[in-house]
């Protein structure tokens, strides 16, 4: 820890790059700064992406609490910094961020072994945020955060294809769940289902459809939204269908539509186009769009690169990118990769495993709001069973994967730029 010189103003410089002891409780930090009506200053690709804010004691108390590393510097140090970073000839740029988004998962509170990666991330990070479900979402709750997260959910109405045998690809490391498990989707269908009548829809996949156009309408009217798993890739299905049937007897009571494929649109998704359904029960994929039943990725070779952008003109993409390291490791879930000739051509990848031609890690805008979606279930475990505890991140303080994960939960708090293009 560096000293301010001469008894001047200073402030606590937060290093990301290989220097700092927690990454994850960092961002709780900022997170915390914020909250208490400070600014922080993220100085893109400076040391990893690091934090900055003016010195205060209770600050420096925080860091210490929480094992975070910190450096207190002078006013002349951070003129220093700051002019290093303004060089137009160095990849770099410093981010306002002004206020502590309202955060929401949309998920059910009691998850057990199945908690999914941000709401662990987010309780590890000691980063406050609410829960909200179908009947919060279809009540208008949703309108009360600036940030949602799509945990590994059905929005088609198919219970993640649980109910016919078979999980989707790669998660599980096996193709048929336990009795115990049958019985947990059992009992989940059933829950729903009393959800949907209650909510008066018919089905359960109607509910889905509607919540999943209300958080539509949530991002175009200016919300932050981030997917990862099934949460991506079914969103986006489940729009496509509105108009249509793909959910088989098993799921809803009665037939498939026989020509839904003709009858998707794919002018109401986010992300995905062009991409065929299956219909299939007892199929392990809802469509082409997740191809882990295709890839043939040894989990030794399984990694995944994020792309380089310019952080003067390519401000967002840098902010969500922010890692010490550029190279991932992989990991599996109901979703694991995108087929990147499903993407829509205004969707810009961030992260890719090139020699098989998958996206792991997209983004885009659409109406006033932006998303993202990640592929896989958790960055730190490779492929989990529904019957493992969950990641415990305090053995996992600088994972890579998980820090994309927090770079979008502060991406809301940023001063807005004006576009340089």
């Amino acid at each position: 820890m560096l000293l301010p010189l001469f008894g001047k103003a200073a402030s606590i410089l937060i290093p990301m790059d290989e220097t700092q002891k927690n990454h994850l409780k960092s961002y709780g930090i900022a997170f915390w700064v914020l909250k208490n009506g400070e600014e922080v200053d993220w100085l893109l690709n400076y040391r990893g992406g690091s934090f900055m804010s003016k010195y205060d004691k209770k600050l420096e108390n925080e860091c210490h609490v929480r094992g975070v590393s910190f450096e207190v510097i002078a006013d002349a140090q951070v003129s220093k910094i700051i002019t290093e970073i303004n060089d137009p000839s160095v990849n770099m740029d410093v981010v306002k961020l002004e206020k502590a988004p309202k955060i929401a998962i949309y998920s059910p509170k009691d998850k057990g072994p199945l908690e999914d990666a941000v709401a662990l991330v987010l309780k590890y990070a000691e980063i406050p945020f609410d829960y909200l479900y179908d009947e919060e979402v279809l009540k208008g709750d949703l309108y009360k955060y600036d940030w949602l997260h799509l945990h590994h959910e059905d929005f088609t109405g198919q219970y993640s294809r649980m109910m016919g045998g078979m999980g989707r690809g790669g998660m599980y490391g096996t193709s048929r769940f336990s009795s115990e498990n049958q019985e947990l989707n059992a009992e989940s269908k059933s829950v729903q289902e009393a959800m949907a009548h209650k909510l008066g829809f018919e089905k359960v996949s109607k509910m889905k459809l509607a919540v999943a156009q209300h958080i539509r309408d949530f991002c175009a009217n200016g919300g932050f939204l981030f997917a990862m798993c099934s949460g991506a890739d079914s969103f986006d299905i489940a729009l496509a269908a509105a108009k249509t049937d793909i959910c088989e007897t098993i799921y809803d009571g009665d037939p498939a539509d026989p020509n839904a494929q003709s009858k998707l649109d794919f002018s109401q998704t986010f992300a995905f186009q062009n991409f065929t359904v299956n219909t299939n029960p007892r199929s392990r994929s809802f469509s082409d769009i997740d191809v882990s039943n295709t890839r043939r990725v040894e989990q030794s070779n399984d990694f995944f690169t994020l792309f380089d952008f310019s952080a003067k003109w390519d401000v967002v993409p840098s902010m969500l990118t922010q890692d010490h390291d550029r190279v991932i490791k992989g990991f599996k879930g109901l979703a694991t990769a995108f087929d990147k000739s499903k993407l829509k051509p205004n969707v810009l990848i961030m992260g890719e495993m090139k020699s098989a031609n998958e996206a792991r890690y997209i983004h885009g805008e659409y109406g006033k709001g932006q998303w993202t979606f990640y592929g896989g279930h958790d960055p730190e475990d490779y492929q989990h069973s529904p019957n493992e505890p969950p990641t415990d991140l305090a053995l996992h303080p600088n994972s890579p994967g998980y820090r994309l994960i927090l770079n979008n939960v502060l991406f809301p708090a940023a001063r807005k730029k004006k576009q340089k293009t």
